[in-house]
């Protein structure tokens, strides 16, 4: 496991789009946000030029300098950053640097321009000075939009901003949500198995294939797996899904989910004052397992999946209300 892939942090930027960039002429600013992994392209070519596996401006020939505005694909506190010149041989930029404001909602390129001075320098100007990832810790930033700066120009593969999602402001108002789902501000804070990758499970969309989602290594020892889920608020779990059906050969034999209310702080682990959510039983492999609930559970603030002895999960969920001070303890507005 490399140092940028924490599997307690997500990629912010992922699905999120370049809104504009200074210059685009031999590859697009777009690249900067695939999710795959840089590959090399030394010595293939496109219509203006040695094509590269990322953005790639041309040749600044007075003093100035590149730029692309990204907006996140979630909002989220930024914890840190990586801009990654892998593979960048020709046009390797002499610096670059990383501003970022917080301004939810769907601001306009005109409202980004007009509030700059909300904007941070999150990575001050910083020689590059070769290729490969560059990673920088920047701290605990809320952010929505980044702006990547290259001195004075040249190209950048990727640009990667890991940190926690927040969740929207109107979701109390939303009814029924997933509250466990990324987009919505949920996050895996523990894990039984360090190797593995929890948040993708979180992911919106079905798993795409056997790689996309939470997998275990297997067990040789007794226990089991479990991965400590904190919900985007604290709310009453209606309904649970564990979809396995990218993952036939890897199910868990059985599964069960617990519940916890702890809105001041993260459990580190299985210790705590879990509730029985979904008993413990038997998974069906290759399907999509919803449980619902005959009652509303909670409030809960995390929940804990466990796998037993093993396994993997394509995606997890968790459909609930969120909880507000005017609910009853079972969740129902208080009659007045």
């Amino acid at each position: 496991m490399g140092p940028m892939d924490d599997p307690l942090l997500i990629d912010l930027a992922r699905d999120g789009k370049v809104l504009q960039a200074s210059d685009e002429f031999l590859n697009p600013a777009e690249r900067l946000l695939e999710p795959a992994e840089p590959v090399d392209e030394t010595g293939r070519f496109g219509p203006h030029g040695a094509r590269l596996d990322g953005w790639e401006t041309r040749r600044v020939r007075p003093p100035g300098h590149e730029w692309a505005i990204v907006r996140l694909g979630r909002r989220g506190v930024l914890r840190r950053l990586v801009v990654d010149t892998t593979h960048v041989h020709r046009s390797l930029p002499a610096a670059y640097s990383v501003e970022a404001v917080d301004l939810p909602g769907d601001p306009s390129l005109v409202d980004l321009v007009r509030s700059r001075s909300r904007w941070s320098e999150v990575i001050p100007r910083t020689a590059v000075g070769g290729a490969g990832r560059h990673i920088v810790e920047v701290g605990g930033v809320p952010a929505t939009h980044l702006r990547l700066v290259i001195y004075p120009d040249g190209g950048v593969a990727r640009l990667r901003a890991l940190g926690e999602p927040l969740p929207p402001a109107d979701l109390a108002d939303r009814g029924t949500v997933d509250l466990a789902a990324a987009a919505h501000g949920g996050l895996t804070t523990a894990v039984s198995d360090a190797t593995s990758t929890p948040n993708r499970m979180l992911a919106g969309g079905d798993a795409r294939d056997a790689g996309d989602g939470w997998v275990t290594r297997r067990r040789r020892d007794p226990g089991h797996e479990w991965a400590v889920v904190r919900l985007a608020g604290r709310g009453m779990v209606e309904r649970i899904e564990t979809d396995l059906r990218r993952f036939p050969g890897d199910a868990p034999e059985e599964i069960a989910v617990l519940g916890a209310d702890l809105p001041d702080g993260d459990p580190a682990g299985p210790e705590g004052p879990w509730a029985e959510v979904v008993p413990q039983q038997e998974a069906e492999a290759d399907a999509r397992n919803r449980f619902d609930l005959e009652e509303p559970a909670g409030p809960f603030t995390h929940l804990r999946l466990d796998l037993h002895p093993d396994g993997a999960v394509g995606r997890f969920r968790a459909f609930g209300t969120v909880w507000s001070e005017g609910d009853g303890e079972d969740g129902a507005p208080d009659e007045g």
